[in-house]
């Protein structure tokens, strides 16, 4: 069966990637491009608004969310703060797709570190929310920032 799957990639898939490849023009690219940073960027960042605004902030009330700050964003990989009292949690939003493409998404050890990192610095942890059409996905992380939010108020 296996060698099935080979010819067939091998002998259809691979020329018909090769001739799409070589019929390429310049106007494709800058449509991909321009659909890639301006399409899905927006759309990326509308998600990411109401998995915190219609999502988390209604489930914790008494937490205040906000965006990050784009220098933490960019190097810490954090979305949102939720504060809570004078600390806080990291969210991390991710479309639900990178967990399919990914098998079980894991973070880098670049994002383990940063999020080491927020955690000394802010006392909470970071929790990756993955987001399918601006709702939450992996329902079970709601548990996990619930029993965080706890800890951080009993340490306070």
């Amino acid at each position: 069966m296996a060698n099935v799957f080979l010819k067939k990639i091998t002998e259809v898939v691979i020329p018909e990637w090769q001739t799409a490849f070589q019929q390429l023009t310049l106007g494709d690219c800058i449509d991909y491009i321009y659909n890639l940073t301006i399409n899905r960027t927006y759309d990326g960042y509308l998600r990411e608004k109401s998995v915190v605004n219609d999502g988390l902030a209604k489930i914790f009330t008494d937490v205040v969310f906000e965006e990050s700050d784009p220098a933490l964003d960019h190097a810490g990989d954090i979305d949102y703060i939720a504060k809570v009292g004078d600390k806080a949690i990291g969210i991390q939003i991710k479309p639900v797709t990178a967990q399919a493409n990914f098998g079980n998404y894991s973070a880098t050890e670049r994002m383990r570190a940063s999020f080491r990192s927020f955690e000394e610095v802010f006392g909470g942890k970071v929790f990756i929310v993955f987001s399918l059409d601006g709702e939450i996905a992996n329902k079970e992380v709601i548990n996990a920032i619930r029993e965080e939010i706890h800890r951080l108020k009993n340490k306070s």
